[in-house]
């Protein structure tokens, strides 16, 4: 498995990793800790070095099963989580230096260690990143050696950007993929100029380039697919990364032609084409797409033709309408 530096932090990781939210909640089952650990285990043995949970995946199990799972391992994996979800409500107020401290402390005790490799802030409101005193917080923290690295993960261009600007801020986690191209054009580059680690969340805009849905898809009630597309219970761009479902669809259509097999693989690849993405972590809801997921990184890069092609099929069908909004 190749691997890619997560800026500041200097980890050697591998530059296609394990996020946990599709075991964890929101995706329609119940959390089943025997299956999610085996898809843990399964990635890490295919050479995977670095996992990423959050503290409100099935409240806590998801860091402990991590936690868990890590330690059967002599070689050295990397465990980040990310804490504020929690907060009801999800408010600016809410991030303070108590009430991080003890998502801190949580998290210590859910995956059982003394220090946490990373931790980010999960999704916060805009007007946390432009409170030094968060940022003072979680830099005393890695003082007290609580925390190893700290860093953000955000729904906005703007509040990466804004994230970097504290000079301890170690990674950004950001949602980008085919359909969610702005950070590339400015972001990218800021967050390299400062050696600040970048990490791609959603690279498969939540399934949607796997290129296997249909309009007869059905979701389950209690998944984000069905009951978030507008945006009524979290940021929109979260699902599908905010895409029309339909409109989507048609535009998935458009890059079979480009990629007639193993679409989901070479929208991996695409990511991967940007040098300045440390690591991009899909989800993986069973053992086997966590699997095969690993094999994107043994693609050829794409040619030029194929990146111009992704490029005007986004401007077609996306840009118009969302580019501007995250």
């Amino acid at each position: 498995m190749k691997k890619r530096v997560l800026g500041k932090t200097g980890w050697n990781i591998t530059e296609i990793s394990l996020g946990t939210w599709q075991l964890g909640g929101k995706w329609g089952d119940k959390f089943n800790e025997g299956e999610a650990r085996e898809t843990v285990r399964t990635a890490i043995n295919k050479g995977t070095n670095f996992i990423d949970t959050a503290d409100v995946y099935s409240d806590g199990l998801s860091e402990n099963m991590v936690g868990q799972v890590v330690k059967e391992y002599k070689e050295r994996i990397y465990a980040a989580t990310k804490c504020g979800r929690r907060l009801t409500p999800h408010e600016t107020e809410g991030y303070n230096d108590k009430n991080i401290r003890g998502f801190v402390e949580d998290s210590l005790k859910n995956m059982k260690v003394d220090t946490i490799d990373l931790i980010q802030l999960h999704c916060p409101p805009t007007d946390v990143y432009y409170n030094p005193k968060v940022f003072e917080t979680l830099q005393s923290l890695v003082q007290e050696g609580k925390l190893l690295h700290f860093g953000v993960s955000v729904e906005k261009v703007e509040q990466g950007l804004k994230a970097i600007e504290y000079p301890e801020c170690a990674s950004v986690q950001i949602i980008f993929n085919m359909f969610r191209q702005r950070p590339a054009e400015l972001f990218f580059r800021e967050a390299n100029k400062r050696n600040v680690g970048i990490i791609v969340r959603v690279p498969l805009a939540s399934g949607l380039l796997a290129g296997k849905f249909t309009k007869d898809t059905k979701f389950d009630k209690g998944d984000h697919r069905f009951f978030n597309r507008k945006g009524m219970f979290f940021d929109r761009g979260e699902t599908f990364s905010g895409v029309d479902y339909e409109k989507g669809l048609d535009a998935v259509e458009e890059l079979k032609r480009l990629f007639p097999e193993n679409l989901a693989l070479w929208a991996l690849r695409w990511v991967l084409m940007f040098d300045e993405v440390s690591v991009v972590i899909p989800g993986a809801s069973r053992r086997e797409y966590a699997e095969t997921n690993m094999n994107a990184s043994d693609l050829p890069p794409l040619s030029d033709e194929q990146m111009k092609g992704v490029r005007e099929i986004y401007d077609q069908y996306i840009k118009p309408e969302l580019h501007h909004l995250w």
